[in-house]
């Protein structure tokens, strides 16, 4: 009669320790400093990096660069690049609404101007508000220089009640303001979707659109400028994930 193996407990404790690196290491490569991040669309190599409260505050300016994997994919390995691409603009959040203004801005706007990027700084419209209180918080907090990107708003939201009459008419005042204020045609990001359900022509037809569609295949909105095409690339010199678009 063979004799049975009796399996040491230690066995147990390594086996259970296996377990939780399998499922807790995948997650903090995902979701604290992942390795790998989305694909990017082929043709583009202009892009643009989009950040906000949601990132990590600390940035290394001077570092920053779009790495591409032998699959096409966002990466932080500088050894096994296929391509390494330097980043266009730098684009954060400024402000929203009527008083608030995003606690990263006043350092980040520096810090990027120090390490010589193009800036661009936006606004989170909220339908709800005021649109001269809402431009004039903008103007109070972003001053643009020749280097830097002309006023952004960014218009994804509205309140429960607002028609698109009333949005658009809201949305307008704020674009005109802040335009009369800078000398400069603000940009307008929106979602896809958004800009076909909710924008009139007085807004698409007349502003540079910055559209978010988060596929592999462009924009389905007419004449657009810059495609948002992911918020889960990884981009060297920032940890997490980061919003990216492209350039034609």
């Amino acid at each position: 009669m063979s004799k049975k193996k009796v399996l040491s407990p230690w066995w147990a404790v390594g086996a259970f320790c296996l377990v939780i690196a399998a499922v807790l290491v995948p997650h903090f490569l995902r979701d604290g400093n992942p390795e790998t991040g989305a694909a990017v669309p082929g043709g583009y190599r202009h892009f643009v990096l989009d950040l906000s409260h949601n990132n990590p505050r600390e940035v290394k300016w001077d570092s920053l660069k779009v790495v591409v994997d032998a699959q096409g994919r966002t990466c932080r390995d500088l050894a096994g690049a296929k391509a390494i691409l330097p980043l266009s603009h730098v684009v954060m959040k400024a402000t929203e609404g009527v008083s608030h203004r995003d606690r990263h801005v006043e350092a980040w706007w520096a810090d990027a101007g120090s390490a010589g990027l193009s800036r661009g700084a936006y606004h989170f419209f909220r339908s709800s508000r005021d649109p001269s209180a809402q431009a004039a918080n903008y103007i109070g907090q972003v001053t643009l220089t020749h280097n830097d990107l002309p006023p952004i708003l960014d218009i994804e939201t509205v309140h429960s009640g607002c028609t698109r009459k009333e949005l658009n008419r809201k949305a307008l005042q704020w674009l005109q303001t802040v335009e009369k204020h800078y000398g400069r045609k603000p940009i307008v990001y929106t979602g896809d979707s958004f800009a076909k359900d909710w924008l009139d022509a007085g807004i698409t037809a007349h502003y540079p659109l910055w559209i978010a569609r988060y596929s592999e295949t462009p924009p389905r909105t007419a004449d657009w400028k810059w495609w948002q095409f992911t918020d889960q690339a990884v981009v060297y010199g920032v940890s997490g994930y980061v919003d990216l678009s492209v350039i034609p």
